[in-house]
């Protein structure tokens, strides 16, 4: 996921998260504009952080990521308000511009 961040113009990582506690943590100091969230994670998972994440003020755009297919993002995307879900075989610079730009719009 960092690679693409740092392959895409205007993005870059200010910070990492290895469990859903240390992504809401890090987010907490950092205040990104953008978080790129796994599904699965352990302690809190992914959708459990995001619901979190969405509660702060200014809250980020949550872009959830994972394995799943296409289909589960809907789902998980009504169960935690995330902008978007893309699938990690997906996930580019192209597909991360997209959902930016949609989520901001």
């Amino acid at each position: 996921m960092s690679a693409v961040i740092e392959e895409t113009d205007g993005f870059r990582v200010v910070g990492r998260g290895a469990s859903g506690e240390e992504a809401i943590g890090a987010a907490g100091a950092l205040l990104p504009d953008l978080v790129l969230m796994d599904v699965n994670l352990p302690g809190i998972d992914g959708l459990e952080a995001t619901r979190r994440l969405r509660l702060c003020t200014p809250a980020p755009v949550v872009l959830l990521l994972s394995t799943y297919d296409e289909d589960a993002g809907a789902r998980f995307i009504a169960e935690c308000g995330a902008a978007a879900y893309i699938t990690k075989s997906a996930f580019g610079p192209d597909r991360l511009r997209e959902a930016w730009t949609a989520a901001t719009a």
